[in-house]
């Protein structure tokens, strides 16, 4: 059987990946790896695309070069919510990025116009103030939809530039806070009560459709949101809570049908697009504490030093990891000081001080995230599978374990890739998209 090829791109790192099944079993290859990073740019934080683009390019000729017409398939995931306008066929610029603070001015006016108790039993997606419905109305009041014909997630974008054809996907779609949580499509009603233009909001394509070609291998669909497909990508024995561990931590359960009682809606909790099912999930800070935190204190220093430090540390303080403050300061270290001193904590002194906080600060959000779930979902479960980067962490795995008495399965597994590769695989005989 011919390969298919993952490109999975997050925050901070992108990667492709070759897959192709072998006695029953997915066998998979890196050939690329790249950086990722927002940039700065008049005082906004956005995405350079096309240099994005030129990496999904040039990983895409290592592909071809290490198996020349061998390739059948491909497919991209990214984050949610971040888009890329477009005039016909040039992009509006800048693109940009969720943590950018644009939106924190009509946040309010939306929810005059829709309060969120309403929006949350429509969609059922969680408060960000950086979800896309707050972003197009930024947009919207800039004047930047004027004159504008298509909206595309970011994955939809490149999968675009790739092939010609602009399409959009149904799990990446779930994070814009526009779709509806019960019929699966864009809700007219927001969109009309929001002044946003429908054209941008058709009609939404399933996982597995084939849309395209480049170089003569088929452009498909996976889960375009890359938590999507890492939930795909999960080897689980039944149903039980997930972390996909990375930038975020999203942590959730698989459900047959959005949960959107106002208990969730209190919690925060989102109801966003599977594979067949609902992902009823939470985004909680993640692993972009200790990112931030090793820029500051200790650059270039590796990660299993800087968790050997943060297990000999002895420092008792905890904050909330789920704070707002966390979100995008222009100081982590400041951010935890500020944190723990409101709180009644002392100051951390060294480094370790700081990362051991910022472990046992998740551990913690993770232990009060699980009980809310099984108390909303009306289930206990005794595993807990954390997939990603952060399943590499044999502390925070052994402190998630303590706190939430779970057992704590911890796949170090590139699971967003084998998700995508999965959807390609299974889903390939899927009827293309009419052009």
């Amino acid at each position: 059987m011919k390969y298919a090829l993952a490109v999975d791109i997050g925050a901070s790192s992108g990667r492709h990946i070759l897959g192709r099944m072998e006695d029953g079993e997915l066998k998979t290859e890196e050939v690329f790896r790249f950086p990722n990073g927002v940039t700065q740019e008049d005082g906004h934080l956005i995405w350079d695309t096309e240099a994005l683009l030129a990496c999904v390019r040039e990983g895409i000729d290592r592909a071809l070069a290490a198996h020349p017409g061998e390739i059948a398939s491909l497919s991209v995931d990214t984050w949610g919510v971040d888009y890329v306008l477009l005039k016909g066929d040039e992009p509006v610029y800048p693109v940009y990025a969720y943590r950018d603070g644009r939106t924190q001015g009509v946040i309010d006016a939306v929810h005059a116009r829709i309060p969120f108790e309403e929006l949350y039993l429509r969609t059922g997606c969680q408060f960000q103030p950086f979800n896309s419905l707050y972003q197009f109305c930024a947009d919207r009041e800039a004047g930047r939809l004027d004159g504008v014909t298509d909206a595309l997630m970011i994955p939809e974008y490149l999968l675009y530039r790739l092939c010609g054809i602009k399409v959009r996907e149904y799990t990446n779609a779930t994070t814009t806070g526009l779709v509806n949580a019960r019929t699966g499509t864009f809700d007219r009603e927001i969109l009309g009560r929001l002044d946003l233009p429908e054209h941008l909001f058709p009609t939404l394509s399933a996982p597995g459709t084939e849309i395209g070609e480049y170089r003569g291998i088929r452009v498909m669909l996976c889960a375009t949101h890359d938590t999507a497909s890492a939930v795909e990508g999960i080897p689980m024995e039944e149903n039980a809570p997930y972390i996909s561990s990375g930038t975020w931590s999203l942590l959730g359960v698989k459900t047959d049908r959005p949960v959107t009682s106002d208990e969730s809606r209190q919690g925060n909790w989102s109801n966003e697009g599977g594979v067949g099912y609902n992902r009823y999930q939470k985004n909680i800070m993640g692993m972009w504490l200790a990112n931030r935190l090793r820029e500051e204190l200790c650059p270039g220093t590796d990660f299993e030093e800087i968790v050997a430090g943060a297990e000999s540390s002895v420092y008792a303080g905890v904050a909330d990891a789920d704070d707002p403050r966390f979100l995008a300061p222009e100081s982590m270290r400041e951010a935890f000081d500020e944190a723990l001193a409101e709180a009644g904590w002392e100051r951390p002194r060294q480094a370790g001080d700081y990362f051991r906080c910022a472990y046992r600060s998740l551990a913690a959000s993770y232990r009060r995230a699980i009980d809310e779930l099984e108390r909303n979902t009306g289930r206990k479960y005794d595993k807990l599978y954390i997939v990603g980067g952060g399943a590499r962490n044999g502390f925070l795995n052994r402190l998630t374990r303590e706190e939430t008495g779970k057992e704590v399965v911890a796949l170090p597994i590139e699971a967003t890739a084998l998700g995508n590769l999965k959807i390609q695989i299974e889903g390939g005989g899927r009827q293309p998209v009419e052009t």
